[in-house]
Formats: structure tokens, C-alpha cells, sequence
């Protein structure tokens, strides 16, 4: 069978069926695309192991210094879905378990610390802005924090995604899997706060105002507006690296663990799909008990 064909209906398969994103759709054709492109893969009889080895070393050497270690195994990871694909719908191509993923290094994640995220929750209130701008961007940050929530999943909210009669609530994530995330004290009183001054209709949680002709109206903030915004808090709060909306994520999931949550809950209220991605918090809070163990341990001896 033709590979093009192939490819539009796996495309189709991810979005439809598997539930996937829009910019993930976009990036698994790029891949394959470029694949197809770079090795003449005509039908999926032409994907060989020695095409696949040409086209991890083309990978490994484009540009000079060759793409990063994740972004070449993007490219692998969606040829491996894509062969999977291909034997679901018994078309002879080469086997899934063939394409090897190269080890990625491990991830070093700069966290802020405690007394940095307490400067950044209170950024908005040291800024020259609108009562309502401050109000709705203490409740942003506030939820970011207590939910560990993607920015994707909180611009997607609604108002009456979140019920403030009780702490929780549900979120739909990657792969449209649904989970409980918990809202804090504190963020439960930003977002009744906020939620009382608004006083307009739009039906999302958070929404900003955008100019048009002679008007303006409220629409749904994106997940760019939201980074600025995080960014310029940061720089505001004095917070040293470059802080994200994922940094929040980050902070959510460690101080879980510094105060003892056991991974298999933080991997649930992240809403991972594999153990592995969470596992990386726990060599960031190994490397805080080192310090612990440095700072406190045997001082009569010093």
C-alpha cells in the first residue's frame, strides 16, 4: 500500500480514535514526512532497518551538530506508532520492537525555591495594574501551584469546570484522560475572589480583554499570554532562570514529595502516563536531602 495513504489514515486514526492533540497530529505527519521524504519511502514495504539506521544517522549529524537526543526520538517515537499502526491493519511492514530509542540523558530541572514561589504568587500585587488584572492572575498562579495543572489544561477550563463547594475537580489531560486535581486553601480564595469580581459573560475561567475596531471584548486567555505573563512575574519577583507556567508543575510535584507523598500519587495527580516521567522528581529531591544531610548532619564535629 501506498505510504501516503497510509500515513493520512493514521493521522486520522490518532485524532479521531486515539484522541490525540492537533499539534501532536501535526508533529507525528512532520516526522514521518520528513522520514518518507529523506529515505524515498514510496510504500511501507520500503521501511527497512537499514533505512531507519540511515535516517537516525542523518538525524544524529543534520546541521553539523545533529538534533538533541529528545527530538530525534520524537521522530523514532512516531515511526514506532506509525509501523504499530501498520500491523493493526495487517499491512507487511517492518516490526514496531525494531526501532531502538536512544538513552536520554538525564533531565536537570533549575527549581526555584520556597521563599522565590512566594514572591512570585504575590508578583501581581506588585505591579501597576487593574484590581481585576491583579485579582485574576493571583488566582492563575495560585491554581497552577495547588493543581500542578499543564497551562494547555488550565486555559482550557471553564467557570463552571471548577466547584468551589468542593476542593476538587476534574480536568481532562493528554490523551483526553481524566483526573481529580485538589485545590489549596489558598488557591480556593483567589479563585472565589476573582470569580466575584468578574462581571462579564465569557464562559471561560480565564479570559482577558482584546481590542476590536472601536470595542473590546473578553475572550478565553491562550496558553502564550499565560507564559508572558508567568515570565514578567518572575522577572518581577526577582526570581534568577527561566521561570514557566511547567515551572509551577514542577514546584507542585516536589513539594509533594519533600513532604512524603509517595510517587504512584504524585504520578496519578500529574496525570503521567508512565512512572518514568514522574521519576525524575525523585532525583531532584535526593539531590535537596544531600544538602539536608550536608547542612545538619554531625555539626558538633565542625
Amino acid at each position: 500500500m501506498m505510504v501516503d495513504r497510509c500515513l493520512r489514515e493514521f493521522l486520522e486514526d490518532l485524532e479521531l480514535e486515539r484522541g490525540r492533540s492537533q499539534k501532536t497530529v501535526e508533529n507525528y505527519g512532520h516526522y514521518l514526512r520528513r522520514f518518507f521524504a529523506r529515505e524515498k519511502i514510496k510504500s511501507a514495504g520500503d521501511i527497512t532497518e537499514n533505512k531507519v539506521r540511515e535516517f537516525r544517522l542523518w538525524l544524529n549529524r543534520i546541521n553539523g551538530d545533529g538534533l538533541s537526543v529528545r527530538t530525534r526520538n520524537y521522530h523514532l517515537i512516531a515511526l514506532r506508532m506509525f509501523l504499530k499502526y501498520l500491523a493493526k491493519r495487517d499491512i507487511e511492514a517492518l516490526a514496531a520492537e525494531k526501532i531502538e530509542l536512544a538513552k536520554v540523558p538525564e533531565r536537570d530541572i533549575d527549581i526555584p525555591r520556597h521563599d522565590d514561589l512566594e514572591r512570585l504568587l504575590e508578583a501581581p500585587e506588585k505591579m501597576s495594574l487593574s484590581a481585576a488584572r491583579r485579582t485574576r492572575d493571583r488566582a492563575m498562579l495560585e491554581l497552577l501551584f495547588s493543581t500542578g495543572l499543564r497551562v494547555s489544561e488550565l486555559c482550557a477550563l471553564n467557570r463552571d469546570s471548577v466547584d468551589l463547594a468542593r476542593d476538587e475537580f476534574s480536568v481532562r489531560g493528554k490523551g483526553s484522560k481524566i483526573r481529580l486535581v485538589f485545590l489549596s486553601r489558598a488557591a480556593k480564595d483567589a479563585l472565589k475572589k476573582y470569580l466575584d469580581s468578574r462581571g462579564d459573560i465569557e464562559e471561560a475561567l480565564f479570559a482577558g480583554t482584546q481590542k476590536k475596531s472601536a470595542s473590546r471584548r473578553t475572550i478565553r486567555l491562550t496558553t502564550r499570554q499565560v507564559e508572558r505573563l508567568v515570565r514578567r512575574y518572575a522577572i518581577v519577583a526577582g526570581i534568577p532562570g527561566k521561570v514557566t507556567p511547567h515551572t509551577l508543575r514542577h514546584l507542585f510535584a516536589t513539594d509533594l514529595l519533600m513532604n512524603g507523598a509517595d510517587i504512584r500519587s504524585v504520578q496519578a495527580m500529574l496525570g503521567h502516563s508512565s512512572i518514568t516521567t514522574t521519576q525524575i522528581y525523585t532525583h531532584m529531591t535526593d539531590r535537596q536531602l544531600r544538602e539536608v544531610h550536608k547542612t545538619f548532619h554531625n555539626k558538633q564535629k565542625k
